[in-house]
């Protein structure tokens, strides 16, 4: 069932996009770089830095309600350490928005200083960007307090770019990019079990146990209490076994269900039903 097929997704749109959006970058004053907070360091498309060039970069660490606050300083501290600007947030709140547009403000404050002593008064750009499903669009939704970016739970929703104005600022929402070739696969694993690469070109039964193997590690005591499971000493498979029958995923003859039952637990980490799990708290 393991499957060692490498993971690796660029559609031909995610080509055309990167093309688009190395274009636009250019009319842009700086960039933020949206996040997964459940897998930060996998979401770094180092692809996208590059066409970022030298603009400010304010990176947007979303989702941050889905991991525990701990696990949440720690990614912050190590980026700031780095001399990262990062802004923790939840992109469905009104107050998380505002705290980062004014990391935005302060990503541009020497040039906004320089264009008033020259008597200009520009609104200044920044593009949106990032991997698919890190909740871009639904951060220019919050910020602009209305349904201007269409949002969605697959990945791939948006697929051109668009501006949108928010008083002082615009904003470029633009599609979700993964690198051409995930070269480390590890980080490729964590994309998939969030939901970042389409589940239609996964080996969900392999990913799942690959999944379980993560989840005895970092979270243990959370995955015992969902699945009512006496012990996680045994190896993944077996794990995998004992949750079809406590959920009843058997198929006729006794045979576990693994399809259905892997599917049931992507989908349970992914909504927080396992609890507040973070694949990376440091790079």
């Amino acid at each position: 069932m393991e499957n060692e097929k490498k993971i690796n997704w660029f559609p031909g749109h995610m080509a055309k996009a990167m093309r688009k959006t190395e274009e636009d970058v250019k009319l842009c004053d700086g960039v933020i770089y949206v996040l997964d907070a459940r897998a930060p360091y996998a979401s770094v498309n180092q692809k996208l830095m590059k066409i970022f060039g030298n603009k400010p970069v304010v990176y947007a660490l979303n989702k941050v309600d889905a991991i525990s606050l701990d696990a949440a300083k720690k990614i912050v501290s190590d980026f700031r350490s780095k001399g990262l600007n990062i802004e923790p947030i939840n992109g469905l709140l009104k107050k998380d928005a505002e705290k980062l547009k004014a990391a935005c403000g302060r990503a541009v404050k020497e040039k906004a200083e320089r264009n008033k002593n020259k008597g200009i008064n520009k609104t200044f750009r920044f593009m949106v960007a990032g991997i698919p499903n890190t909740g871009k669009s639904t951060i220019i939704n919050t910020m602009s307090g209305k349904k201007k970016a269409e949002t969605g739970d697959k990945a791939g929703i948006t697929r051109s770019n668009k501006w949108i104005r928010l008083g002082d600022i615009e904003l470029l929402d633009t599609p979700g990019t993964m690198p051409p070739s995930m070269e480390n696969q590890r980080y490729a694993e964590h994309l998939a079990f969030i939901g970042a690469i389409n589940d239609d070109i996964l080996d969900l039964e392999g990913l799942t146990l690959k999944l379980i193997a993560e989840l005895k590690e970092i979270a243990p005591a959370e995955f015992k209490e969902k699945y009512k499971l006496d012990d996680l000493t045994s190896e993944p498979l077996s794990i995998f076994e004992a949750v079809c029958k406590k959920r009843g995923y058997i198929l006729k003859g006794g045979d576990a269900d693994y399809g259905r039952c892997a599917r049931a637990i992507i989908d349970d980490l992914r909504k927080g039903r396992i609890g507040k799990i973070c694949f990376e708290v440091e790079a």
